[in-house]
């Protein structure tokens, strides 16, 4: 009896302990999910190098972390530095009028004009979407703008953050192995079940942040160079906007490059609005079909519309580590329930066939 509520007084303060700590670190949780993210996608390289140099693990989880820094932190931190000053350049043009979107509105009207027609058939009023679309645009320069001033005036916190994802970068690089089998002895789920999880969480990790977010880059980039070679204004910007779009689901550039091309024909610009047109349809539309199946691989791949709603929800929970976080959710949750599934209720679904992510 004295034994079994020693058991649980400890079990409970061990509880108590964990939940404390984990509060404690809730301030650096982004930090912490990036080093986790960073050391799961470059741990290979790391393996790589340990296999000609073993006698020096320092050195080479060193010389992989700067690996990191030069191929990702340093170029995503030069981009979101000239996006945020093209937004912010954009948003003071429209501000003072030296971009007129009402006008260019009018003018894509004018040029289409069975296009009022075409919303009325779904009772959409012309005119009230015009407004909407505008009092939006407006909104979103203005977060930009506010929130690039207050990136300014909280710079030091935001390289602190960086240095203590660099930092535990470096251990998790160099210590991975041994961590991942203190965890597995750790939790009290099962050796299977933890490497089943373990393993899901990387295959996820490597799937939503290697392939989607390069082929979301590619898109990106490639829409960005055709709105520079075609000179339209803030290539950049719009670059980095349809990066974003890409990696949601059903969304995809096509929201950025498309009405530019409508805009393009409606303002009498007929050969750069079929170049766009052409360059959309036939190069940046066709990037998801031809890299998504060789960098994530169709049975990692979760459906697009698990993958939609878990990236939203995670973008509006997290901010923008949400596009990572969310999918890796998605994917532990379906991972718990087909463990669930396989072992209290003898099958995963019914037919015993294995539910996977990518299935149907």
């Amino acid at each position: 009896m004295q034994a079994k509520l020693e058991q649980r007084s400890f079990i409970i303060a061990l509880l108590l302990v964990s939940l404390a700590f984990t509060l404690l670190l809730k301030p650096f949780f982004t930090p912490i999910f990036w080093a986790c993210a960073i050391t799961v996608i470059f741990y290979p390289v790391y393996r790589l190098l340990m296999q000609r140099f073993p006698k020096w693990p320092n050195l080479m989880a060193l010389l992989t972390l700067v690996l990191c820094v030069v191929l990702v932190v340093i170029p995503v931190l030069a981009v979101a530095s000239s996006f945020i000053n093209e937004a912010v350049s954009l948003f003071q043009k429209v501000q003072s009028g030296q971009i007129d979107l009402s006008r260019q509105l009018e003018q894509v009207r004018s040029a289409f004009p069975g296009i009022s027609a075409f919303f009325e058939r779904f009772g959409i009023d012309f005119d009230q979407l015009k407004e909407r679309v505008l009092s939006g645009l407006m909104s979103a320069g203005s977060f930009i703008a506010k929130n690039a001033i207050a990136l300014g005036q909280n710079t030091l916190n935001f390289f602190l953050m960086l240095g203590l994802m660099l930092y535990l970068t470096f251990f998790l690089i160099r210590d991975g192995e041994w961590l991942v089998a203190l965890l597995i002895r750790a939790l009290p789920l099962g050796d299977e079940r933890e490497h089943l999880l373990l393993a899901k969480f990387a295959e996820v990790t490597r799937a939503t942040i290697k392939g989607n977010l390069v082929v979301a880059v590619t898109q990106g980039t490639l829409g960005g160079l055709i709105f520079w070679a075609l000179g339209l204004p803030a290539p950049l910007l719009w670059g980095v906007v349809m990066t974003l779009l890409s990696l949601l689901p059903a969304v995809g550039a096509a929201i950025i490059w498309f009405p530019a091309a409508i805009f393009l024909y409606a303002t009498g610009e007929v050969v750069k609005a079929s170049i766009l047109m052409a360059f959309g349809v036939g190069v940046i539309s066709l990037v998801d079909n031809l890299l998504r199946p060789i960098l994530v691989g169709r049975d990692t791949k979760l459906p697009d519309y698990l993958v939609l709603f878990s990236t939203v929800g995670g973008l509006m929970m997290f901010g923008i580590s949400g596009f990572a976080i969310g999918p890796l959710l998605a994917a532990l949750f379906m991972a718990f329930w087909q463990i669930f599934m396989r072992e209290f209720m003898g099958s995963e679904q019914p037919g015993g066939q294995e539910i996977r992510p990518g299935a149907g």
